[in-house]
């Protein structure tokens, strides 16, 4: 089993560890994902850019899974495989899939060859972890803002209390804030409910100018 993947290094070392019995080949770029005779492809860097969708589109029909967490396959428009790689989220136990009727078979087949369990989820924005992780983390600013506890406090008590692998403020910054915000920001169209914390678009900003 071959694998070519493009994605910062942290990322790639996650999924190198879900799949031991497979050949990780990494990648400088799409284009050079091209010149890999493998049976799946990530690309956990994918942004929903037309040049890049259409380089990765080359591939079929061969497995393309994309690191998609916001952007749905609908508004992507190709027969991809939308999976969770956020920092830390290869760690888990399950993996989350968003994928179209066409993919659907071939995907089932080559996630039980590398023995990785997973889920078929809805192709929602957030799809069910991330949506969920990200709703608590902007709570956990919205308590920081109104005075209600300190950061190591919240990380703490979330740790202690669900037996998280993490606090929410701890989580949120392996993550990326800039991930965080964008998720918000996409599921607030729908829904008031995920209106983000002042501090922590306040913080996003500052580090996104930080960098």
């Amino acid at each position: 089993m071959k694998i070519a993947v493009v994605g910062d290094a942290s990322c790639v070392l996650e999924l190198e560890a879900r799949c031991p019995g497979a050949t990780v080949m990494s990648c400088d770029s799409v284009t050079a994902m091209l010149n890999e005779d493998a049976d799946a492809y990530f690309d956990l860097d994918f942004t929903k850019d037309l040049e890049r969708i259409k380089t990765l589109s080359r591939l079929l029909p061969k497995l393309v899974f994309v690191n998609s967490v916001v952007d749905t396959l609908q508004e992507i428009g190709q027969p991809f495989a939308r999976v969770n790689a956020w920092p830390t989220f290869f760690n888990r136990d399950i993996c989350e899939l968003a994928v179209t009727n066409q993919s659907l078979l071939s995907t089932k087949q080559f996630m039980e060859l590398i023995n990785w369990k997973y889920h078929i989820v809805p192709d929602e924005p957030g799809m069910i972890s991330a949506r969920i992780v990200a709703m608590i983390i902007n709570e956990a600013y919205y308590t920081t803002e109104a005075g209600v506890s300190t950061r190591e406090e919240i990380d703490i008590a979330m740790k202690l209390g669900t037996n998280y692998p993490y606090g929410p403020f701890d989580w949120a910054n392996k993550i990326g804030l800039k991930n965080i915000v964008s998720l918000l920001t996409s599921l607030r169209k729908a829904n008031e409910r995920y209106t983000i914390s002042s501090l922590l678009e306040s913080e996003a900003g500052e580090k996104e100018i930080g960098n």
